[in-house]
Order: structure tokens, then C-alpha cells, then sequence
């Protein structure tokens, strides 16, 4: 006999929620992160007084590299979560209540 699955709460599907957003949150920062590192690395080249902006373009990618992990912790259980609301969510185009 297979345990019988449990009810999904409000407070799950609310957690469900607010994983999958600060996944895509996190995601969006680690995006604009990159494109402003490449803007830092094409001021540090064009001026050998701008160098600095090259060390801050390193330090982006660095914080970018610590995201990666955060990054997955948060997208890996939100996107099982959801995926588990949309199997349990009856079917409303199939006729289902």
C-alpha cells in the first residue's frame, strides 16, 4: 500500500511562490551583474586611469560565481514545488472539478 500524498496548503503554495521569485530575482541581478561587469571591463580597457573598473568587474564576476549556488538552491525546490501544485491542480480544460 503507497502512503497517500498530502494536502497542499495555502502556505505551500504561498512558499512555491516566493521561491520561484526570488529565484527569478536572483537571476536577474546575476544577469545585470554580468552586463555591468562587461561595461566595467570596456571602461578599464579604454583608459589606463580607469584600471580600477577592471578589479570591480572581477569582483562582480566573483559575487556572480557565489550567487550560482544560491541560485539553484532556490530554483531546484521552486520548480519541484510547482511542479507538484501543477499535478495535484485538477484539470479545468479536461472537465474536471
Amino acid at each position: 500500500m503507497q502512503p497517500q500524498p498530502r494536502e497542499i496548503t495555502a502556505d505551500y503554495r504561498r512558499r512555491a511562490g516566493v521561491l520561484t521569485w526570488s529565484a527569478v530575482v536572483v537571476g536577474a541581478l546575476m544577469a545585470v551583474a554580468l552586463v555591468v561587469s562587461v561595461v566595467f571591463l570596456i571602461r578599464a580597457d579604454q583608459d589606463t586611469r580607469n584600471a580600477a573598473y577592471g578589479y570591480l568587474a572581477l569582483v562582480l564576476w566573483v559575487g556572480i560565481a557565489a550567487a550560482v549556488p544560491v541560485l539553484l538552491a532556490l530554483a531546484i525546490p521552486a520548480a519541484r514545488m510547482r511542479r507538484r501544485l501543477r499535478e495535484r491542480q485538477p484539470d479545468v480544460r479536461a472537465g474536471g472539478a
